[in-house]
């Protein structure tokens, strides 16, 4: 079970990179100024994942409109999560959880996905200016997504 709507949304710092080379990305520099769609996904270069962070990509819009900035979790190194974003043309922000520190913190470890390891779930966290989650989904299965109407329907209340 993902943590609870209302609980303090535990701050990070990971590494994502881009062309410009690795950078640290913190969840509580929104705090103050954007919500944040935080969006737990198990593995870069599989099909759902690629979809799903295809979909975000071109919906991107809907979201800043809602002020609310996306950022993207796996597992995966940064140097596959910028390979697979730039082989699939995804401009979200892509954080990588190598050690499993956020995944663990926000409850959504999912074990043994395919007889590979642990990964992150399919899970969706919407986390306000205040740093607090106001909506936290995870998927019954990593094939199912997250219910982005419930997420945007959620960033509208708070604006």
């Amino acid at each position: 079970m993902p943590i609870a709507v209302g609980s303090q949304a535990p701050d990070f710092t990971l590494k994502s990179k881009s062309a410009a080379g690795l950078a640290d990305v913190k969840l509580s520099a929104n705090f103050g100024s954007k919500n944040t769609v935080l969006l737990f996904f198990p593995l870069a270069f599989t099909g759902v994942c690629t979809q799903e962070m295809c979909d975000i990509t071109s919906g991107l819009g809907a979201y800043s409109a809602l002020n609310a900035d996306v950022i993207a979790l796996s597992v995966d190194s940064p140097f596959a999560q910028e390979a697979w974003a730039t082989a699939n043309k995804i401009s979200i922000k892509i954080v990588s959880d190598l050690n499993k520190t956020v995944t663990d913190a926000y409850q959504v470890r999912f074990p043994n996905l395919a007889g590979v390891g642990d990964t992150s779930a399919r899970a969706a966290f919407v986390i306000d200016k205040a740093g607090v989650v106001r909506y936290a989904e995870q998927t019954p299965t990593p094939k199912d997504l997250p219910n982005f109407e419930a997420i945007k329907a959620t960033l509208a209340k708070l604006q």
